[in-house]
Formats: C-alpha cells, sequence, structure tokens
C-alpha cells in the first residue's frame, strides 16, 4: 500500500475516536443553551479542535511507539506499524492538524490552555506515565474532563459541581475498565502496567468508580439546580444510566473494552441506552 494512501492516513487519524470529544457538548446539553446560537458555535469549534489535537496525538504516540506496534498482536495493524503511511507522512500530518486545531480556538485563551494541557498530559502519559499504576488511570480521566472543560468554562458556560462529580467518576470507570479489558488480551511485555494491576484490584476499583459515577448522578438528576432546569426529566434518565453502566460492565468482563469508543458503538443495547437517554432528556411531556 503506498505511503500516501489517503485511507491509510484517515485510519492514522482515528475518527471513531472523536466521539470522546463529545464530552465538550456535555456543558451545552445540560445546560440546554443550544438556542443559544453563538455559543453553540464556540462549542463546535471547540469540539473540532480538541478532534484535531486528539488525532495530532494519536498519530505522534503511533509514530513514537511504531516499532513496538509492528511485534503486537492487534496493534502490529496500524498504519504506521505496517508501513501503509510513512514516519515522514504521519509528522506531516500531525503538523496540519495542529495548525488547524490552533486557527479552531485561535482567540480563545482558556481553549487554548485546556488543549496544551491535554497535549502534555498525553505525551507525557505515551512516552513515561503509562507504565505508572493509577497515575495512569487518572491521566485517562483527565483528558475526559479537559473536554468537559473546553466545552464550559473556555466557552463561558459556568460548570456545575455536579456534572464536574460524575464526570470525573465516570472516566475514572472507563479508565479502570480499559486496564480490566486489557488484562485479558495483552501480555505484561505489551503493556507493563498491568503487572501492578491485580484481577481483584481492578474489579474494586470498577466497584468503587461505578456506585460512585451512579450516585453523583443520581444526585444531580434530583438535585434542585437539575430539577429547575430539566423538570423530571433527568430523573427518569438515572435507571437508563443504571442499565447503561452494567450493560457495560459486563462487556468489559467479556474482554471487551479497550477501545471505549469502538465497543460503545458495536453494541446494540448501549445505543440503545444512548437513544433511550436522548429521547427522555429532550421528551416535552416529561
Amino acid at each position: 500500500m503506498p505511503s500516501f494512501s489517503l485511507l491509510a492516513l484517515i485510519r492514522l487519524m482515528r475518527p471513531h475516536q472523536w466521539l470522546k470529544n463529545t464530552f465538550v457538548f456535555a456543558g451545552l446539553v445540560f445546560s440546554q443553551a443550544w438556542q443559544d446560537g453563538p455559543l453553540a458555535w464556540r462549542v463546535a469549534q471547540a469540539f473540532a479542535a480538541f478532534c484535531c489535537f486528539s488525532s495530532m496525538v494519536y498519530i505522534l504516540n503511533d509514530w513514537h511507539d511504531r516499532v513496538g506496534d509492528a511485534l503486537h498482536p492487534a496493534k502490529r495493524h496500524r498504519p504506521l506499524a505496517t508501513g501503509a503511511v510513512s514516519a515522514r507522512a504521519a509528522l506531516v500530518l500531525a503538523g496540519l492538524l495542529l495548525a488547524a486545531g490552533l486557527l479552531l480556538a485561535a482567540g480563545n485563551r482558556t481553549l487554548l490552555v485546556v488543549l496544551g494541557l491535554y497535549v502534555s498530559l498525553n505525551l507525557a502519559y505515551s512516552w513515561r506515565l503509562k507504565r505508572v499504576p493509577v497515575v495512569d488511570v487518572s491521566i485517562i480521566a483527565t483528558g475526559f474532563m479537559l473536554r468537559l472543560l473546553a466545552g464550559t468554562l473556555a466557552v463561558g458556560i459556568p460548570p456545575s459541581r455536579w456534572l464536574l462529580l460524575t464526570g470525573i467518576f465516570v472516566t475514572l470507570f472507563l479508565g479502570f475498565c480499559k486496564r480490566k479489558a486489557e488484562s485479558f488480551q495483552e501480555k505484561a511485555s505489551h503493556r507493563a502496567v498491568l503487572a501492578h494491576y491485580p484481577a481483584a484490584l481492578l474489579d474494586t476499583y470498577i466497584a468503587v468508580t461505578l456506585t460512585a459515577t451512579l450516585t453523583t448522578y443520581s444526585l444531580f438528576a434530583s438535585s434542585p439546580e437539575a430539577q429547575l432546569q430539566h423538570g423530571e426529566r433527568l430523573l427518569y434518565t438515572v435507571p437508563v444510566v443504571v442499565f447503561g453502566m452494567l450493560r457495560y460492565t459486563y462487556q468489559v468482563h467479556r474482554g471487551h473494552g479497550e477501545d471505549v469508543a469502538r465497543d460503545l458503538l458495536r453494541d446494540p443495547w448501549l445505543l440503545a441506552a444512548g437513544a433511550l437517554w436522548l429521547l427522555l432528556f429532550l421528551s416535552p411531556w416529561l
């Protein structure tokens, strides 16, 4: 395959991972401010900037790990590991994504700081900190929280304390689920930190963060703040969130969950839960 294959370049950017960047829209959705055109446009720009920066980070990670990935049973199919994209072409694409992201975030100092922190943390994670137990998952969770802040603080939407708390716990939950899924599929030589995560410890971490997420979301849904903004709608979504998280935990214990975005999109029950949540949240009759 030629090094300039368009399909290989698209795969290198991992566009399916942009699903994670929808955290940027959380503040807009929960504040019900989507009818404010200029504000919605700023959030959309922040989302697009995060897509550019996150794809850039994936490319730099794959460039850094291309030799090791070539020996990995699953990662050896990545474009840089197979040679479908040359190292030079990958770096050029990363530079173009950086320029596009900076252009989208131009004039928003807070967003630029958030994006800078995101890139710095992810590069530190990929090149060193992914080998440090708990720190590795905390950085994954911080990446999600920076997305949330990009769609609230960076665009002028005051972040809800309940939204922040729920965000912290659900992202930690997803991070530990990722490690659990990897433990079924990878050897310590490919993910050295797994040697420091006994199965029982990961199960404890998942149970704690799952419980904390459901507790904080339930408190959020029943809070006076939520009742004032959303009426009873959020309260009706609690059973859907419970089902969705239990279903995802089940999938993780079947060995899925290493790639959060991919596995969310492949499970019809999780997709149905997401659609039902959206239907309840937007329903004018509740």
